[in-house]
């Protein structure tokens, strides 16, 4: 078959309804992927780039019907990239809905104090936590002013501030005495 057969084999409804297809795909995952939780996708190991593979060759075939048309190819991407485009510009001018949509940092610890409620919530171990400081020099979370998880799903640290080293105060110098001579008697 050659290309020219491709494009034209294809109607404008099917490549209307492969194109709605493929957004209806695109806000599925972007709802799975926030509803997932930020630690879940913050590092992908070997098996979570095989179900991404996965996921990917499966989204393939539902958006394009298993088709390797071209046109429907084309316009599925179209749709992928506008979208993102979309959603994007969305953001930049409505900074508000931001949060809503990608998510906002998480505190862990304030001043030595674990959150251990919102550990839960965004499904954090305390070996994560200890990890973390132990990364930034410190020994527990205790010794951490601060510590955020990151829209990302990195796990950030500020430490305690340190107070300044103590020094024995200086003492003022005291001027010499001058010590009288008896006067001479020559």
């Amino acid at each position: 078959m050659s290309p020219a057969l491709a494009i034209a084999s294809v109607s404008a409804g099917d490549v209307t309804q492969q194109c709605a297809k493929s957004l209806i795909i695109v806000i599925a995952l972007f709802v799975g992927f926030r509803g997932a939780g930020k630690r879940e996708l913050s590092q992908l190991n070997v098996y979570d780039l095989a179900m991404l593979m996965a996921l990917s060759n499966a989204v393939q075939n539902a958006m394009t019907a298993g088709r390797g048309n071209l046109a429907i190819g084309l316009a599925t991407s179209t749709t992928i990239v506008v979208a993102a485009w979309a959603i994007t510009r969305l953001l930049t001018r409505r900074p508000q809905l931001e949060p809503r949509v990608i998510g906002s940092p998480t505190l862990l610890v304030l001043d030595g104090n674990v959150l251990n409620d919102r550990l839960r919530r965004e499904e954090v171990t305390t070996e994560d936590l200890a990890q973390a400081c132990r990364e930034r020099g410190l020994d527990s979370p205790r010794a951490a002013k601060l510590v955020v998880l990151e829209v990302d799903g990195s796990i950030s640290v500020v430490p305690e501030p340190t107070p300044p080293a103590r020094t024995q105060p200086r003492q003022p110098r005291r001027p010499k005495r001058r010590q009288h001579k008896p006067p001479s008697t020559k």
